[in-house]
């Protein structure tokens, strides 16, 4: 069974994610771009200490010194967050002044003038350092190295953090909530849609009402009006047939019923002869009626119940007319089958072409003159064309539209049918999409002709 999913968790999540991801993309690119500037800043202030002892590096008797007081000196270290330190050395290892804890690399290269920042630990805590070469006259290189710890850093990244990610949560809350709200306003002519339907009774098939629906909606309400259009055409069909059905079966039963009675009443089996081979003929008359009742039903135009494959029409037709020779020689008639070609493919349901062409050549032997002649014939030039004609009295002009009607049958005709035969003749040419033809033979009959959609036959 496939997991049913919530329309409005499905638009929340395409719409909600997507903006939670943009957002946190946004915080993280204004975190490393604000965090560049302030790495930036306090490098500045840090290569500032440290051009400051630059100005204190003399020269006395040959010898490189650093004259600073105790005053200077707890001005240069006073910070009441980070801890300051510096170094000033030679460059063959001798502390000229500073902290000898500080620790520096010797194979750090320095030019003259050009400060190299660094990362280290001291005492297990962070500290971030500038070391530069003092220019000047000296007997040797002298270097100084000045590095502090990065609390002051670390405070503002988090003020920085904060300050961004704080507006951005409650932004992406506000925006979720109104997202949820929008759907939840949008989805409500859904709602009242499916609620509207579900008050319907079984019989109301009335169109959906249109009013305070989106477009996107009226899609949907179009296909269920079309559904129920649909539906209301195949419920009236089928109630329509229901009714001919029990109006046609009425007369035969009827009459089969007082055929019986007359024989109840007789009392030797000769005098009953006469009412048993009415109720044969009843009994055979009913037999042929359902036959072409269940043939109708299979018909009916709802839609995906046939089974369309590709059918050879040529051998279908070959084959039907062989199963009808002998009712045909049983009226001294006779039945001709002629094609252009051996093979002709059409997209159709076997068994019911099948029907179609049984119902043709019943009628066609059925009220065909006595000893005359049924052509059956298929072409395919222009068109491909099933044709079935006799050399009866053929069809008036005026009763051509009418005789396609269900239980129709022309006043005063030979044959004892119901007026079924060219009506599933009807059904199933409709069903196939072809073009049926009601026409007059060359001998003054009935000429029926199909025109079919010819598939290739590759």
């Amino acid at each position: 069974m496939s997991k049913v999913t919530s329309l409005k968790k499905a638009i929340a999540y395409r719409l909600v994610i997507p903006v939670i991801i943009f957002i946190i993309l946004e915080t993280a690119l204004s975190y490393f771009v604000t965090l560049h500037y302030v790495e930036k800043t306090y490098d500045r202030w840090l290569l500032d200490s440290a051009r400051s002892l630059v100005q204190e590096v003399k020269v006395i008797n040959d010898q490189v010194s650093v004259d600073l007081s105790e005053t200077a000196l707890e001005i240069f270290r006073w910070d009441d967050i980070d801890t300051t330190f510096f170094k000033i050395i030679s460059d063959d290892g001798e502390l000229i002044a500073g902290d000898l804890i500080l620790p520096t690399s010797s194979s750090l290269a320095i030019e003259t003038g050009q400060p190299v920042y660094s990362n280290s630990r001291l005492d297990n805590k962070a500290i971030r350092m500038v070391s530069l070469q003092v220019s000047g006259n000296f007997p040797k290189k002298v270097f100084i190295h000045v590095a502090e710890t990065v609390n002051k850093r670390q405070d503002m990244m988090v003020d920085i953090l904060l300050a961004d990610l704080i507006p951005q949560i409650i932004l992406t809350l506000f925006i979720s909530l109104l997202i949820v709200e929008a759907i939840n306003h949008g989805l409500t002519p859904l709602h009242k849609l499916a609620n509207d339907i579900s008050l319907r009774s079984p019989s109301d098939l009335s169109p959906i009402p249109e009013t305070q629906v989106f477009s996107e909606v009226k899609a949907l309400t179009d296909t269920i009006n079309h559904l129920f259009e649909k539906l209301s055409v195949a419920i009236d069909s089928q109630q329509r047939f229901i009714a001919n059905a029990a109006h046609q079966l009425r007369t035969p039963l009827a009459g089969l019923k007082l055929q019986a009675e007359r024989a109840q009443r007789e009392e030797n089996i000769l005098s009953m002869a006469p009412a048993l081979s009415q109720i044969q003929n009843s009994a055979d008359k009913i037999s042929h009626m359902i036959t072409q009742l269940l043939s109708l039903a299979r018909t009916d135009p709802v839609e995906g119940r046939h089974r369309m494959e590709k059918v050879d029409l040529y051998d279908l037709t070959r084959a039907v007319c062989l199963e009808w020779i002998p009712k045909a020689l049983a009226k001294e008639m006779e039945i001709s089958f002629d094609a252009v070609e051996n093979s002709c493919f059409v997209n159709g349901d076997r068994v019911l072409l099948t029907e179609l062409l049984t119902n043709l050549l019943d009628n066609a032997i059925t009220y065909g003159n006595k000893k005359g002649h049924i052509v059956v014939s298929l072409t395919n030039q222009p068109e491909l064309c099933l044709s079935v004609e006799d050399n009866g009295p053929g069809i008036p002009d005026s009763e051509r539209e009418k005789i396609l009607e269900r239980f129709y049958r022309i006043p005063g005709s030979a044959g004892e049918g119901c007026g079924l035969g060219l009506a599933i003749v009807k059904e199933i040419s409709d069903l196939h999409q072809a073009k049926l033809f009601l026409l007059e033979s060359a001998d003054g009959g009935t000429q029926i002709k199909l025109q079919f959609f010819r598939l290739n036959e590759n």
